[in-house]
Order: structure tokens, then sequence, then C-alpha cells
């Protein structure tokens, strides 16, 4: 598989790793667009939301457990922060792996 997410989760390439378990992991994203900026992935190959089967469910429970966590380790959780998926072209999905960012670190403009 060609996937650089698959590869880091497999550790082919390198990442700045913030948590690993046997199902995710959190890594520093390398263009980040806020002092924190931090990407959760599952080690499973997931293209997007729209492909997850209900057997995820239980890893995607743990992720969302796992992206608040991460958040308050990093100091995010007094004054917030963002959590945000794309899925597809339009969206700005550049990478065809379900990840989370988690953006924070300073105040954040609204979307749309």
């Amino acid at each position: 598989m060609d996937c650089i997410f698959c590869k880091i989760a497999q550790g082919e390439l390198p990442s700045t790793k913030v948590y690993e378990d046997e199902e995710l992991l959190a890594f520093k994203d390398i263009n980040p667009v806020a002092p924190v900026h931090i990407l959760v992935i599952p080690k499973k190959h997931i293209v997007s939301l729209a492909t997850i089967e209900a057997q995820d469910a239980d890893m995607l429970g743990r992720m969302m457990l796992t992206i608040r966590d991460i958040a308050t380790e990093q100091g995010l959780d007094e004054n917030g922060y963002r959590v945000l998926s794309n899925h597809g072209p339009d969206s700005g999905q550049i990478v065809d792996h379900l990840h989370y960012h988690i953006l924070g670190g300073r105040k954040l403009g609204p979307i749309g």
C-alpha cells in the first residue's frame, strides 16, 4: 500500500509521536497551521468517515477519548481547541486515510 500514514504507523517513515497504542497513533503535523497541530490516525487503513464499518465503533470511541486526553496533555483544555476531519477532495483531504487534526495554542478563527 502506498499510504503515507500507513507507512508512518508501521514505522517505515519517521514522525514525532505524541501517543501510540495497538490501534492508534498520534503525531505532530509536519506543516502545522497552529502552535499545536497533532494528527490522530487509526493504524488500520480506513479512507475516511464514509468508509468506517460497524466493527470500527469501539476503536473510534477510543480515538475520541485519546483526542481529549492529548488535548489535555498539551494544555489546550482551558482555552479550547479544534478537532477537524476532512472527507474527500472538496474538503481539502490530502491523505486518503482517516485522521483527525487537533489544533490549538492560539485563538482560531471561525470556520465557514
